[in-house]
Order: C-alpha cells, then structure tokens, then sequence
C-alpha cells in the first residue's frame, strides 16, 4: 500500500484531475472514499441524491458527522474529511443534474487551487455521467400546468407515458424517480425528441477515474440487510418521526429516499416492523440492481474487489498523470 502522499492535482492548462467513487449502495463508497482522502490529502464531493437533503441522514446513509468549517469553507466534516454538497437541502427542495454539476465543479476547482485531490463520492449515476460527461442539457423550461397534471398519476402511468413516447428512455433516465421521469416527459412532449439526443456530451471539464468496489450480488444483498437493520438500531425509526413532527410531507422530494415511506406506515400502524423492514430490503435490492445494470454500461470504470486494490488503482493512476 501507498505510504500518505499530497497528490500533485494540475498543471497550469490541465484538466483538474478528479476520482469518482461509484457503486451500487452498501457496497462501500464511504469507507474507501474516507481511506483514500487520508491517503492522498483530499477533499470530497457528494454524489448521492438523497445525501444532499438536511434531516434526512440515517435512511440515506450519510456518514456520521456535523456542519463546519474548513479553511473558511462551509462543509460537512466527518473524521476530520471535509465534504461538500451534503447535508445543506431543504428537503422540499429538487436538485436537477444541471444544478448539481454546476455546484460540484466550483467545489472541484476550489479543492484543486488548495493542491488537494477532489474525490467525488456516491450512487447517483447520472450525476457522475454528468460530470464526467459534461453533459449539454435540454434548454425547455418547466411547465407548471403540465407539470402538475403529471403530478396526479402514479409512477407506473407516467413511466407507461414516457416509455411509449420515448422507449429508449430508460438508458439514460431513472424510472423510479417520479421527478425525473415527469421532467423527461416535458422535454420530450415539448421537443419532440427522444431523451438521448437531449444528452449530449460537451468537451471534457475534469480529467476523471472512476473506482467501485465489486461485489457478488449475494454478498451485496448481505451487506444491504445488515447496513438496514444497523439503521434501524441506530435511530432511523425516531428520525421520521421527527421527520413527521416537522410537518415534511410524504410527497417531498426528499421523501423519495427508499424506506422512510415504508416505516412510516409502520410508523402509523398500518404495517408491522418486520413489514416494513422486510419491505426496505426489496426496494434496496432491486435499487442495487438497477445502480448494477446502470454502471455496467461505462466500461471506464475500475471494479476493484478490496480496498487495497482500489488504492494500487488510484496511486497507479495518479503517479501516471504525474509523470505525463
């Protein structure tokens, strides 16, 4: 294993050098992003959709930690690791792919002007994709009345909706998502044109390696049922009642996140724990196997199957773009 190093980011004229830790949930994003921020002196960058949101920290597995400061920079600080774009949204609040990239990429050139490695960290593919991409998005505005008929259909009507006007659309939007997919359908009803050729790809704006730990899928599953019931122990039953006491409503946005609508029927009584429980852990797997199918389509990405592996890959990596 590496011995510590500060990582020499870019050169004048160069691409700011990023790492992307990906991955399906529980399969370890966190810990590995923690190992190689000490290692390599860096700085992370949330990447997960739900871990943005205030109030909701347990059920998105945010890592334990607080708001601070770090050299005269808000951030949210776990083991002394400054991470940014977490834990700062309201939960009523929608946060497009658009906004997130714009975000992240003046937090990746504030990290890279400081000399430190930018780890960008989490589950959520396309706003990786976007990144790395950097997508060109539709320019069609939101249309309020649209948007709200939308609203009163279930997610299985409007993903019935999209798919017959764009059946491609489920390689590059998230089909569970009811906000992505009813934005999809206002581009596609307004442009006329199927969602791939809404995503164009822009020139480069990072240079970027993307690591993930691979798992077999059992193993995954093993590692999603424990991570639950960790929670559960942890208090995630009394975070959505403060939830409730809050007055955030079930259709927020941030109440999208899989299993608080679940615990709180329990919550009401109208399912038992193991109900509920039992119902977290099927929509987690089969949020895995979506995130699995997702990431199978970049080949770009390193699959690594231990943490010491991952590390060979990012020092190879970084000690190569050194030497060019």
């Amino acid at each position: 294993m590496p011995q510590a190093t500060k990582s020499r980011i870019s050169a004048r004229g160069r691409l700011p050098r990023v790492v992307c830790v990906v991955g399906p949930t529980a399969s370890g994003k966190t810990t590995l992003s923690l190992h190689l921020a000490r290692l390599f002196s860096g700085e992370i960058v949330n990447c997960d959709a739900r871990q943005c949101y205030t109030d909701f920290s347990i059920g998105t597995g945010k890592p334990i930690g607080k708001r601070g400061i770090y050299e005269g920079r808000r951030a949210y600080m776990v083991q002394g690791i400054p991470h940014y774009m977490m834990d700062f949204l309201p939960p009523f609040h929608i946060l497009s792919v658009a906004e997130w990239r714009k975000s992240a990429l003046r937090a990746i050139k504030g990290i890279t002007a400081r000399k430190h490695l930018p780890i960008v960290v989490g589950g959520t593919g396309l706003y990786v994709k976007a990144l790395v991409d950097n997508f060109v998005f539709p320019k069609v505005e939101a249309k309020p009345h649209l948007r709200a008929a939308f609203e009163k259909k279930s997610l299985d009507e409007l993903v019935e909706l999209l798919l017959k006007l764009d059946p491609a659309a489920a390689e590059v939007v998230d089909l569970k998502n009811p906000r992505r997919v009813i934005r999809a359908l206002e581009v596609v009803t307004f442009t006329g044109k199927p969602m791939k050729e809404h995503r164009k790809v822009g020139r480069p704006v990072v240079d970027a390696f993307q690591i993930g730990m691979k798992w077999p899928r059992a193993v995954l599953f093993q590692r999603i049922d424990h991570e639950i019931e960790d929670m559960i122990e942890r208090g995630w039953i009394d975070e959505i009642r403060e939830i409730i006491r809050k007055k955030i409503p079930l259709d927020a946005p941030a109440m999208t996140s899989i299993g608080y609508r679940d615990l709180c029927l329990y919550i009401k009584g109208e399912k038992t724990l193991e109900q509920a429980i039992a119902a977290c852990k099927i929509s987690v797997h089969g949020y895995a196997k979506r995130q699995e199918t997702w990431y199978k389509r970049d080949p770009r990405i390193n699959w690594a199957r231990s943490e010491d592996e991952a590390v060979e890959m990012v020092s190879g990596w970084l000690e190569k773009k050194q030497e060019g």
